[in-house]
């Protein structure tokens, strides 16, 4: 009897050391503020978006991070919206090898085929913390300077060079990134390599000496917050979320302003409105950052009408 009442006053001391603990990790007021009913307003928002130069009909964006960071499921999960139900678009792989190996171009369509958006989405290989390992510095320079033929396939031993078959010798603006986003796991960041830091920090460097803006995205928070797996909703009011993207802009060496959280699709059949928001929310996130490259580039393109 007796050992059954320590038992029970262990298990009601441990739950409410948990409860506590839980509190702890919910703030009382959101670090960030987002109307959970505007997806209809984001949609059309997204839909109707045209590039700031009139001679353009779409918006380049390059997404790079770690193998497993989930750039194609958030390539995927962004069409998802738009289509209703969960859509694999952009095929992601399971292994720890890049399941991508190829440049690949996605135009996000809108709520029918025939209504594509201006956002193009590029996938490529997983990043390494290295140059022998993952996509390189410079086949990534290469990429956003609009060198790289669509299609490519990368090796680390066969840079893109004036001989690749389907150089681009004379990239024109259409050719080029417009902005790139940086894709971060926040399961992983804490274990993500000194070597990895390092590419993205000699990344950003060489990016910004192009002049072409980049934001980040943290991925997978439904698996450091059990309060924000089980209501996306509470992914601004989570200290866990809150420190992990602090990690996450010290690892990439970028304020957490440029960092937003999303949750992507990975076993749904179906969507859902709030993770849809998040995700709606990101990709606004990201064209803001698209029309900042576009005014910085007016004056180098004059011809072109902002």
């Amino acid at each position: 009897m007796i050992f059954i009442s320590l038992l029970l006053h262990y298990t009601l001391s441990t739950l409410g050391l948990l409860g506590a603990e839980q509190w702890k990790s919910k703030m009382e007021s959101p670090w960030r503020e987002v109307a959970w009913t505007e997806e209809e307003t984001l949609m059309e928002s997204i839909s109707s978006y045209k590039p700031g130069f009139e001679a353009l009909s779409e918006a380049r964006v390059l997404l790079l991070g770690p193998v497993g960071a989930g750039k194609s499921s958030f390539i995927s999960s962004v069409q998802s919206v738009f289509t209703g139900r969960f859509t694999n678009r952009a095929m992601v792989g399971s292994s720890s090898a890049s399941f991508t190996k190829k440049l690949q171009l996605f135009n996000i369509r809108g709520r029918s085929p025939e209504q594509p958006t201006a956002l193009v989405l590029c996938d490529v290989m997983g990043l390494g913390d290295g140059e022998t390992t993952g996509l390189t510095l410079h086949d990534t320079l290469a990429i956003i300077k609009g060198h790289a033929p669509e299609g490519h396939k990368f090796s680390p031993e066969q840079p893109v060079r004036s001989e690749t078959v389907g150089y681009v010798k004379k990239p024109s603006l259409k050719d080029k990134v417009h902005c790139v986003v940086f894709v971060v796991d926040a399961s992983k960041v804490s274990s993500y390599t000194k070597g990895l830091g390092t590419t993205f920090q000699q990344l950003r460097e060489h990016i910004s000496d192009l002049g072409v803006h980049q934001v980040a995205l943290l991925t997978h928070v439904d698996q450091v917050c059990q309060e924000t797996a089980r209501d996306i909703t509470q992914v601004y009011n989570s200290r866990i979320v809150q420190q992990t993207m602090t990690n996450a802009g010290a690892l990439l060496g970028m304020s957490t302003s440029y960092i937003v959280p999303v949750k992507n699709y990975s076993s749904e059949l179906d969507v859902d409105e709030n993770t849809d928001i998040l995700l709606l929310s990101a990709v606004d996130h990201i064209l803001q950052y698209v029309d900042l490259h576009f005014q910085d580039c007016a004056a180098t393109y004059p011809k072109l009408s902002l």
